[in-house]
C-alpha cells in the first residue's frame, strides 16, 4: 500500500489477545510492504557485505601488477556502489512507508474504537492511557514494525558472510563462526533487565500523562479553589520519577551498545592477529587478508541492527499491550447482533431500573443523585456501565430495550439513528455553526428551526458580530475548539440545537438546562415540547419548569423507578420527589394547590 492511498479502505479485524498477537496481525496486515523492504535491504546490505572482495581483489592487483584485474575490481566497486545507493534509498523508502501505514492503521481502528463507545470509553479507559496509547505509543510500535525489515537483511547477510568466511578461508572462517553467534547472543542476558527497565520508565510516564490530563481537565476548578500549587507539585514529583527511570534506562541501553562494539572488536582484532600470522607464512595473500578483514569488520554494521530490534521490541510490546486493551473495550451485548433494517421505534424500556419511556412523549426522569443520572444517561443510549448488574447469569450488564428490540443487538449505526444521547457536558468542536450543525440528520428539523426551539437567538446575534464576513452571516462564524468563546449557557443551547437537528427516534437529555435562566430555560421547555411532537424525548433533570412542561415524570429512588404520574400529581402525593425538586430538607406528607401552583 502507497501513503496516497490512506486511509486504508477497511482497517480489519485486530488479534488483541496478547501483544505478541497483535503485533503479528499488524505484521501480517502488510506482509506485501514487509517483504519489498526486506528485499531492498537484502539489496543494500548485501552490497555492502559484498564490498571487501573487490577491496582485497583491488590490494592484491596492486601487489600483482595486475592491471586488468585492477580495472575489474573497479568496475565491480562502482557497480556495488550503485547496489549500495539504490538499496539504502529503497530501503529506508520501503520502511518509512510501513511505519506509518502501520500507524494509520492503528490510528482508524483506535477512532473506531472510540466511536463505537462513544463516552463510555473515558469511564473504561483513563484519558491519559488513551492519550499516550494515541501519541506515543503508535509511534513506539510504529518504529519496530520499520526495524524489522532492517533487522531481517541484516541477519541474513551476517549468516551469508559468516558461511562465505568459512568456505574462503577455512582456517579463519573456524574463528568467524564461533565468533559470530557470540557477539549475537551475548547481549540476550541483558535484555531483560533493560526492558524492566524500559517498563519502569514508560509506566511512570504514562502516569505523569494521566496527572497532566487530568489536571488540564479540571484547570478551572482547581484555580478556583487554590489548587494548582499542589498538582504542580506533584506533576514536578512524577516528572522527575520519569527522568530518574529513564537514566536507569538508558545505562542499561548503554551498556548493550558497549558490548556490541566491545565484541566484534575483540573479534576484528583476532582475526587479524591470526590472519598476520598466516600471511607471514604464506598460507594467504595479502589481499585475501584484506578481504578477511573487511568481511568481519562488516559484521559491525548488521550488529547495530540485532541492538535496535532489541531495543524496539521492548518498547513496542508494552505500547502493543496498552493498545491491544483499548483496543478490546467492546459494547456489552446481550445476543447476536441483528441484519441491518429499519430503525425499531416502540417504547424504550430499560430492565436495571424499571424505566419505560413511553414512544413519542416528552418524559421527564428525576434521579437526585447526578451520578445516577449519568449512568442511566449511558445505559439509555447503549452503553452500560461495567459495574452495573447484568441477568443474574453473568452474561453482563442488561440491555436497553427499544420496541422489543435489545439496543446491543442492533448494528452501531442503526443504534446511534435511534437513541442520541446528549451528554451533560457537551463537546463542541472548533468549526464554524454551520460545521457545528451539519450532523447525520432525518431532514424533518432544519437549522433554523433547531435553533429557535434551543433558544440561540442572542447567540447567532454575538456570533454575526463577531463574524468576520462581511454579510455578518453567524453560520460562517468560527467557535473556538470545545466552544471557549461562548459562555457555558450559549455552548449549551448550541448542543441542544445539534441534538435537535439530528432528529433521532429517541432523544436523552442530561440536564440539558442547567447553565441558562428560568425565563431562557422556560421557552427552551416549550420549544422542546413542539419540536419533539411526536417524537420520544427523555429529559433527565430536577428543574420544575422542564418538569411541568413534560407529557409524564418518573421519579427513580436509589437508581429503580418507584413512581409515574405528572409533576404536579407527584409534588402533592410524593413526599421524597417534592424534597428533590423544591430543595426540602424535611418535606411534609402534603401541599397546599397554592403552594403547588407556586413551586410549578
Amino acid at each position: 500500500m502507497h501513503i496516497r492511498d490512506l486511509p486504508h479502505p477497511d482497517p480489519g479485524v485486530p488479534d488483541v489477545r496478547t501483544a505478541g498477537a497483535f503485533l503479528l496481525w499488524l505484521y501480517r496486515q502488510q506482509l506485501g510492504g514487509q517483504l519489498k523492504a526486506l528485499a531492498w535491504g537484502l539489496v543494500n546490505v548485501g552490497a555492502i557485505a559484498a564490498s571487501p572482495l573487490p577491496v582485497g581483489l583491488t590490494v592484491q592487483a596492486v601487489v600483482d601488477r595486475d592491471g586488468g584485474r585492477l580495472l575489474l575490481a573497479g568496475g565491480l566497486i562502482m557497480a556495488l556502489g550503485v547496489l549500495i545507493a539504490l538499496g539504502g534509498t529503497m530501503l529506508h523508502r520501503e520502511a518509512v512507508t510501513n511505519w506509518i501505514t502501520a500507524v494509520a492503521r492503528m490510528q482508524q481502528l483506535l477512532a473506531r474504537k472510540t466511536t463505537e463507545l462513544g463516552s463510555a470509553m473515558t469511564r473504561r479507559v483513563a484519558a491519559g492511557e488513551i492519550v499516550a496509547v494515541s501519541t506515543g505509543d503508535l509511534e513506539k510500535i510504529g518504529w519496530f514494525v520499520e526495524a524489522v525489515s532492517r533487522f531481517g537483511a541484516s541477519a541474513v547477510t551476517t549468516v551469508a558472510v559468516a558461511i562465505a568466511v568459512a568456505v574462503y578461508q577455512p582456517e579463519l572462517g573456524v574463528l568467524v563462526a564461533v565468533g559470530v553467534p557470540v557477539m549475537a547472543l551475548a547481549v540476550l542476558p541483558l535484555l531483560p533487565p533493560a526492558t524492566r527497565r524500559a517498563d519502569a520508565q514508560r509506566d511512570k510516564a504514562g502516569r505523569a500523562t494521566e496527572l497532566a490530563s487530568d489536571t488540564v481537565a479540571g484547570l478551572r476548578v482547581l484555580r478556583g479553589i487554590g489548587g494548582e500549587e499542589l498538582f504542580l507539585g506533584r506533576y514536578r514529583s512524577a516528572s522527575q520519577e520519569v527522568r530518574k527511570a529513564a537514566v536507569r534506562s538508558a545505562r542499561m541501553w548503554s551498556l548493550i551498545s558497549a558490548v556490541q562494539v566491545l565484541l566484534p572488536g575483540l573479534l576484528l582484532i583476532a582475526v587479524v592477529w591470526y590472519g598476520a600470522r598466516l600471511a607471514l607464512d604464506g598460507t594467504i595473500a595479502v589481499g585475501d587478508l584484506v578481504t578477511l578483514y573487511s568481511a568481519v569488520a562488516f559484521l559491525l554494521f548488521p550488529l547495530r541492527h540485532f541492538e535496535e530490534i532489541a531495543q524496539a521490541y521492548s518498547f513496542a510490546k508494552p505500547s502493543a499491550k496498552r493498545t491491544a486493551r483499548v483496543l478490546a473495550q467492546t459494547r456489552p451485548s446481550g445476543g447476536p447482533a441483528r441484519s441491518q433494517g429499519a430503525t425499531p421505534t416502540g417504547d424504550l424500556h430499560d430492565p436495571v431500573s424499571g424505566l419505560t419511556l413511553a414512544a413519542g412523549r416528552l418524559t421527564a426522569v428525576v434521579c437526585g443523585d447526578p451520578d445516577t443520572a449519568g449512568r442511566l444517561a449511558e445505559r439509555l443510549g447503549g452503553h452500560p456501565p461495567q459495574h452495573d448488574d447484568d441477568g443474574g447469569d453473568g452474561t453482563g450488564p442488561l440491555s436497553v430495550v427499544l420496541g422489543g428490540t435489545p439496543l446491543d443487538e442492533l448494528p452501531r449505526d442503526i443504534a446511534r439513528e435511534a437513541v442520541l444521547v446528549q451528554d451533560k457536558d457537551p463537546m463542541l468542536l472548533s468549526g464554524t455553526l454551520g460545521d457545528l450543525l451539519d450532523v447525520p440528520a432525518s431532514g424533518r428539523v432544519g437549522a433554523t428551526e433547531a435553533l429557535a426551539a434551543a433558544q440561540c437567538g442572542d447567540v447567532l446575534t454575538a456570533l454575526a458580530q463577531a463574524s468576520v464576513d462581511a454579510a455578518g452571516d453567524p453560520m460562517h462564524t468560527h467557535i473556538t475548539e470545545r466552544g471557549r468563546s461562548l459562555s457555558g449557557g450559549q455552548r449549551q443551547r448550541l448542543a441542544l440545537a445539534r441534538s435537535l437537528v439530528t432528529d433521532p427516534e429517541v432523544l436523552v437529555l442530561d440536564e440539558p438546562t442547567s447553565a441558562v435562566d428560568a425565563h431562557t430555560e422556560a421557552r427552551i421547555a416549550d420549544g422542546l415540547r413542539e419540536i419533539r411532537t411526536g417524537r420520544t424525548t427523555v429529559v433527565l433533570t430536577s428543574s420544575p419548569l422542564l418538569l411541568d412542561r413534560a407529557e409524564q415524570v418518573v421519579f427513580l429512588q436509589e437508581g429503580k423507578a418507584v413512581a409515574v404520574a405528572t409533576h404536579r400529581e407527584l409534588l402533592h402525593s410524593h413526599p421524597a420527589y417534592r424534597a428533590v425538586v423544591t430543595r426540602e430538607t424535611d418535606p411534609e406528607p402534603a401541599m397546599s394547590t397554592g403552594q403547588i401552583e407556586e413551586s410549578a
